[in-house]
């Protein structure tokens, strides 16, 4: 299982840094990952949700660390499909391929906020379309010639789309998945999946079951999960930094994401732990709650090797760690990050 961080370039109000600082420590952090080890730094795309991301532009922010850093891969997680035009999309990975130098993940999705659909002027409704025309035009830009498509949504004439990505045949590609269908859908179009902080762990086991039984012709399915993680040496201090952290970020997380995540639990009635998650979900949440649904990973390097475990068992590739959630200084973080490249991390090279 690789280590990975995961970044939504938070802006919680306790720490009182502006959006530069928070851009800088984002860059340094990335730049320590390089040092240490990390497998690859994957930047979120939200717009218009203050306080939770303030990451609009995750190429940007990639191309920097690419000038900064050697060997850590670098991902987008996701670039929202129906909100751009995929010829936009094409060009912007593979100029991002080059400046990496061969080094950029390319996760996609459909986004979720009704905000940025009618912002971008874009109907919820033609989510899957969109995305499934979209994806198809990325990939026929990767074939380096030009490209002609006729679909709902974009028509394209023998459209020579620059330049080409260093990476051979292309970036390696993901998609963001929440719902149980996307999943399935992942596997059929032999893309990574990224499942996000959204759903307790009994959740994205099933999910994760699903799609690597749907990949089982793939050559080396990938399975990403992203996760709040707070690694000290001390345990009691390690929980003492989580507990503010993480609370804030799921709190901002769920203020955000719950009304799409409602629509979703009907398909996993049959866990039933699932009716006491949403009833204390509601109530309020705290770090117990988060530890016990497995969305959050906290204490002793031993303590977090033993709770890690169960996402290797479970097929994940890649853990997309959020050191401290975006909600801790970067000191901390940074100690946090040493501590788990430096005595978690070997734990699961085999």
């Amino acid at each position: 299982m690789q280590f990975d961080l995961f970044y939504e370039i938070s802006q919680p109000p306790h720490l009182a840094r502006s959006e530069a600082q928070a851009c800088a420590d984002t860059l340094a952090e990335i730049e320590l990952a390089d040092r240490l080890g990390f497998g690859c730094a994957w930047l979120v795309e939200h717009h218009f949700m203050r306080g939770y991301s303030h990451s609009s532009k995750p190429d940007l922010v990639l191309a920097a660390a690419s000038q900064r850093t050697r060997r850590i891969r670098l991902g987008l997680s996701v670039v929202p499909l129906p909100y751009h035009h995929p010829v936009h999309v094409a060009e912007r990975a593979a100029t991002l391929d080059i400046l990496t130098g061969g080094r950029l993940e390319l996760g996609i999705g459909r986004g979720f906020s009704p905000q940025e659909y009618g912002v971008f002027g874009v109907a919820m409704s033609d989510s899957r379309s969109r995305t499934a025309e979209s994806l198809a035009i990325l990939r026929q830009s990767f074939l380096r010639r030009p490209v002609t498509f006729h679909g709902e949504h974009y028509h394209l004439d023998a459209l020579d789309i620059l330049p080409y990505p260093v990476q051979s045949p292309h970036p390696p590609l993901w998609t963001a998945a929440v719902s149980p269908d996307t999943f399935t859908w992942a596997a059929q179009q032999q893309l990574g999946m990224l499942a996000g902080p959204f759903k307790p762990w009994m959740m994205v086991k099933h999910d994760i079951r699903n799609y690597l039984d749907s990949a089982a012709a793939v050559p080396a399915p990938r399975a990403g999960m992203s996760v709040g993680i707070v690694c000290l040496p001390d345990g009691k201090r390690a929980r003492q930094l989580a507990k503010p952290a993480l609370t804030w970020f799921y709190n901002a997380l769920f203020a955000t994401t719950l009304p799409v995540l409602e629509k979703l639990y009907p398909s996993y009635e049959h866990f039933h732990d699932l009716g006491r998650f949403r009833s204390l979900m509601k109530l309020g949440i705290n770090l117990t709650l988060l530890e016990t649904f497995g969305m959050a990973v906290v204490g002793t390097p031993a303590e977090c090797i033993g709770k890690l475990q169960k996402y290797r068992d479970a097929g994940v590739t890649n853990l997309l760690c959020a050191v401290g959630a975006g909600a801790l200084p970067t000191e901390v973080i940074q100690e946090s990050m040493h501590c788990i490249a430096e005595d978690v991390m070997p734990a699961f090279h085999t």
